[in-house]
C-alpha cells in the first residue's frame, strides 16, 4: 500500500498518555559537521545513531523515551555554525515517516514533510559571531508524533540538510585551503509535557521541496507558465484541515527571481485562499550574522523601503512557513495550485522549491 494512504488510513488513534511537567530539551543533532553537497559522500565519523544520507543530510530516529517527553508543544531551535562556506545557502529540517523498525532508509521511498527552511548568513568562520539561531513554532507536529496509530506504523526520523559548497571560501577565508567541510549544524526539540488531546491526527505529504518554475518540463502545469496543481483524494472526511505551505525564490543572475518580488496565488478547489508576496521586511536584524562581505548588504544599512523593493528573504533569516486553514473537508477530490504569474526566470535559471502538507482531525 502506498504510504501516503496508510497515513490517511489509520483511524483507531489514540495518543500516548504524558504527564504534565516543566518543559523538555531534546537535543537531536549535537554540531553535526555537513561537507561539500557536490562531492561523493564522505567516509568521517558520525554520533551513534545518526544516518548520514549525503554529505548534507543527516538523520535519526527519536527514540521511545524521546516522544514520551514530547506533549502538545514544539519548537524547534537550529544553531548553524560557520565552517568552510561563505555564502548563503538553503538549509531545512525535515520529518520522515519510515517503516516501523527500520534501521536505514531511502529519503526518496518515504513520506517526508519540510518542518522548517532557513537561509546561512555570508559568514567567516575567524570572525564572530560565527553561528546564528533560527526557530521554528511546530505544535501542530506534536499532534501527528503524539498518535499513536502512525506511531505504531511509523519511526519519526529527523532530518537536518545544509546544502554547502566549500569552493570559494577555500580561496576568500583563512584556514580553509584544501577543506571541503562547510557548516556545523544543531538542532533541539523543546515540548511543554502536557496532556495531549486524544485526537486523530491525519497527515498527507503533497509536495517536498520539488521546484516550481516556467521551463522545465515536470516543474510546471504547462511550459510558459509558473503553475503547479496537486490533485488529491480524501477516503474519508477530515476536520480543520489545514495546509502548511513554504515557498522560496531563488535565482542569483542579473534580474534573477531572488531579487524579485512577486505575487504567489494559492488556489483550493479553484478558489483563491490566499494572495502573498514573500519577503517585504527588513533585512538589518541579520546583518550582524554576515560577517563575510557580500553584495547583499553592502557596506551601509538600507532602509526598509530599500530592502522592500527587491528581498524575498533575508541571509540568517528563517523562511515562512505558512498555514491555510481550509474548514472541514468533504471526502473525495481535491486540488491545491500554486501560481506565480509574473516569474520570469532569466535565462532559464531560477527555481521556486515548494513543500506542501495538508493536516487536520478525522472525522469521527
Amino acid at each position: 500500500m502506498h504510504p501516503l494512504r496508510i497515513l490517511l488510513g489509520l483511524m483507531c488513534s489514540v495518543s500516548f498518555s504524558v504527564s504534565a511537567a516543566a518543559p523538555q530539551t531534546l537535543r537531536i543533532f549535537n554540531d553535526i559537521l555537513f561537507y561539500d553537497g557536490y562531492a561523493a559522500k564522505v567516509s568521517e565519523p558520525i554520533a551513534d545513531g545518526v544516518l548520514r544520507h549525503r554529505n548534507d543530510l543527516y538523520a535519526r530516529p527519536l527514540t521511545e523515551q524521546e516522544l514520551l517527553g514530547i506533549g502538545s508543544t514544539l519548537t524547534a531551535h537550529v544553531t548553524i555554525k560557520a565552517a568552510c562556506d561563505n555564502y548563503d545557502r538553503i538549509g531545512n529540517i525535515n520529518l520522515a515517516l519510515v517503516p516501523k523498525g527500520s534501521v536505514a532508509y531511502s529519503p526518496e521511498q518515504v513520506a517526508r514533510i519540510e518542518l522548517g527552511r532557513f537561509i546561512t548568513p555570508f559568514m567567516n568562520k575567524n570572525l564572530k559571531p560565527d553561528a546564528v539561531p533560527y526557530s521554528f513554532q511546530l505544535d501542530h507536529v506534536a499532534a501527528v508524533l503524539n498518535d499513536a496509530a502512525l506511531h505504531k506504523a511509523y519511526d519519526f526520523w529527523v532530518e537536518l540538510e545544509v546544502f554547502g559548497v566549500p569552493y570559494a571560501a577555500q580561496n576568500e577565508v583563512a584556514g580553509c585551503a584544501g577543506r571541503n567541510d562547510v557548516f556545523y549544524g544543531s538542532l533541539d526539540f523543546v515540548s511543554q509535557n502536557e496532556p495531549v488531546a486524544a485526537d486523530q491526527a491525519v497527515l498527507l505529504p503533497l509536495n517536498f521541496k520539488k521546484n516550481l518554475n516556467n521551463y522545465e518540463a515536470g516543474a510546471t502545469d504547462n511550459l510558459g507558465q509558473t503553475v503547479r496543481t496537486i490533485a488529491f483524494d480524501l477516503p474519508y472526511a477530515v476536520r480543520d484541515a489545514r495546509f502548511y505551505l513554504i515557498t522560496s525564490n531563488h535565482g542569483a543572475n542579473a534580474g534573477g527571481e531572488e531579487y524579485n518580488r512577486r505575487v504567489h496565488d494559492i488556489f483550493f478547489d479553484d478558489q483563491l485562499v490566499l494572495s502573498y508576496k514573500p519577503g517585504g521586511v527588513s533585512c538589518e536584524p541579520f546583518r550582524v550574522y554576515n560577517t563575510q562581505g557580500n553584495g547583499i548588504y553592502g557596506r551601509t544599512p538600507r532602509t526598509p523601503e530599500q530592502w522592500a523593493s527587491f528581498s524575498n528573504w533575508c541571509p540568517g533569516q528563517a523562511i515562512p512557513l505558512r498555514v491555510i486553514a481550509v474548514g472541514d473537508l468533504a471526502a473525495g477530490q481535491h486540488s491545491f495550485k500554486i501560481s506565480v504569474p509574473t516569474a520570469v526566470f532569466v535565462e532559464a535559471q531560477g527555481y521556486i522549491p515548494v513543500s506542501l502538507y495538508l493536516q487536520g482531525h478525522a472525522t469521527p
